[in-house]
């Protein structure tokens, strides 16, 4: 038997395996305006670097030459002189490889997100091909969120693009570190130098003041295959060397395992009375059988008694495992919940400013009920106020009432329920959330977390001083601060009846920075019970800027010890 034709031998296949199992993941997500090239370059990518099996290579040679038989019979009828033969063998449209559906196909436009995967002798490469149509924006926003690395095109005969300038600042917006600028269909205008560098700079010298950790000028033909895996003859005057090597040498993908554990609860399993587990899938960060955890919002305190998957139990799981976790004590939990460790709990905000891409046919509307649904949480919200809108011209801030198709603007939102996340640009994971149309369920939006609401104080001055409502109180305004325990929040209110009954005006807080700030500025105690140790830090700090009276409780005190700290008979 011919040794040749014999199957790798199993040492061999296994080190082949382990080889690709190793090399760094990196995603990338193609951007740009409509026809700038986007599906070609990728389909040049794949054509050349292996990615693509014969069968597919054979349905797209025939579908080219089918489709250019069919533009030089339109020439001919509309009495156009027809190219003459072309060579021996069609050319192939590289977008064909990645505008999958029939629609995509017939209009030559790319509608929705199409992913392709290809690997090379040292990375694999995950490739999101992003619509360009302003339509499609959303669709684009989506394709870029989970990505590593952005390549944004441009049309060398069209230059720099209003859609052009929002594709760059939502890749900006939704944390893609690394740009290359690819100056497309150099081909068209002879490669010229001047062109390149003038639409090169403009939108590199744009994409500079997003805060983009590095940028990358190329100028390329995806039809070509110039300085796309080879470098250009054509272009002797670039020594930026190729796409495909700049792909290769970025850093490896930013992880989450060293972010802080975070577990959104999917699903409580409870398929007999002796088993009740916890299914999910780790956002961010590591945990370990036997880890101290906390279950938010309620703060109860557990451990971690086993980790359970399809292929059997683990002492440890990182993100994005998908894995089901049993607690030493059977706490309530439920779907929503947060799994965090106890040192390094999420934020937990019902008032928060976020950055928002609006995606509805209708604007958004301030006097509407909608739906945040961020991890495994939906919660009714209200946008309280539009702060403003991006002017993607020149990037300034202008005044706005709504948002409209397309807009991308700053916002306060009111939730009922308080979305246990971090900021955006520290989690990408747990800082990101959907907005969901109640009446129509249809997703209108896609926001990041910038933190808890700015103080109002900071937005304008009170026409009634403090010394006017002292007056009229009788009492200076203050915070106190329950102690994180679950008995804690019982005898608040507790707290609340005595201090009213001796002519106190007093109110009760569940761990909300900016209410209980808007109190105490208006001359009210407020009792605050804030189980997340940040939400106490931030709580302590704005309190001090804002010079407001502040007690700490002690959890080991009786109610009666404590309602002579916060009585005038105790010196207060």
């Amino acid at each position: 038997m011919d040794t040749a034709l014999q199957a790798p031998r199993e040492p061999d296949l296994q080190r082949l395996l382990d080889e690709h199992a190793h090399r760094a993941l990196l995603r990338l997500a193609v951007v740009g305006s409509v026809d700038d090239g986007k599906s070609t370059l990728i389909g040049r990518l794949l054509y050349e670097c292996d990615g693509l099996f014969e069968d597919q290579i054979s349905a797209v040679r025939k579908a080219s030459a089918k489709r250019a038989a069919a533009a030089r019979t339109e020439a001919l009828a509309q009495g156009l002189k027809a190219a003459a033969g072309g060579g021996d063998e069609e050319e192939l449209d590289f977008s064909l490889f990645t505008d999958g559906l029939r629609a995509e196909r017939e209009q030559g436009i790319t509608i929705d997100v199409a992913y392709r995967y290809l690997s090379t002798a040292r990375r694999k490469i995950i490739i999101a091909d992003t619509p360009g149509h302003l339509q499609y924006t959303r669709n684009m926003a989506t394709g870029a969120s989970t990505a590593d690395a952005g390549v944004i095109l441009v049309d060398a005969r069209l230059g720099v693009l209003p859609q052009t300038r929002r594709h760059a600042y939502i890749a900006s917006l939704l944390g893609i570190p690394y740009l290359a600028v690819a100056v497309n269909k150099m081909d068209l205008v002879g490669y010229e130098r001047a062109t390149f560098e003038r639409i090169g700079s403009e939108l590199a010298d744009f994409a500079r003041t997003l805060g983009f950790e590095g940028v990358r000028l190329f100028p390329v033909s995806a039809s070509r295959g110039d300085n796309i895996t080879r470098p250009s003859a054509h272009t002797p005057w670039h020594e930026g060397g190729t796409l495909l090597s700049w792909l290769e040498s970025l850093p490896h993908q930013r992880r989450l395992d060293g972010a802080p554990f975070r577990f959104p609860v999917q699903y409580v399993i409870r398929p007999h009375q002796d088993y009740r587990g916890l299914a999910g899938q780790v956002a961010s960060g590591t945990v370990r059988v036997g880890d101290e955890v906390q279950v938010l919002p309620s703060g109860r305190r557990t451990r971690v008694e086993a980790i359970d998957t399809f292929d059997g139990p683990r002492e440890d799981a990182s993100a994005t495992a998908s894995v089901t976790l049993r607690l030493s004590d059977d706490v309530d939990v439920s779907r929503g919940d947060v799994l965090s460790h106890v040192d390094q709990p999420p934020l937990a905000l019902q008032h928060l400013d976020a950055m928002l891409v609006w995606f509805g046919e209708q604007p958004l509307d301030a006097t509407r009920r909608y739906l945040v649904k961020q991890g495994t949480r939906t919660t009714p919200a209200q946008v309280e106020r539009v702060l403003w809108r991006k002017e993607l011209e020149d990037l300034s801030e202008a005044p706005a009432e709504a948002l409209a198709l397309n807009d991308i603007g700053r916002v306060r939102l009111v939730c009922r329920r308080p979305l246990l996340c971090d900021a955006y640009q520290e989690n990408r994971r747990t800082g990101a959330f959907i907005v969901i149309d109640a009446l129509t369920h249809d997703t209108v939006g896609a926001g990041m977390v910038l933190g808890p609401a700015e103080s109002a104080s900071r937005t304008g001055t009170s026409l009634v001083s403090q010394v006017e409502r002292e007056q009229r109180l009788g009492q200076a305004g203050a915070i106190v601060l329950l102690p994180s325990t679950p008995e804690a929040a019982g005898r608040a209110f507790a707290l609340e009846r005595r201090l009213f009954d001796l002519g106190r005006v007093v109110a009760t807080v569940a761990g909300d920075v900016e209410v209980a700030l808007a109190l105490s500025r208006a001359g009210l105690v407020a009792l605050v019970h804030a189980d997340a140790p940040q939400l106490r830090r931030v709580l302590r700090e704005e309190a001090q800027e804002a010079r407001t009276q502040w007690w700490e409780l002690d959890d080991t005190e009786t109610l009666e010890q404590w309602v002579e700290h916060l009585t005038p008979e105790a010196g207060t």
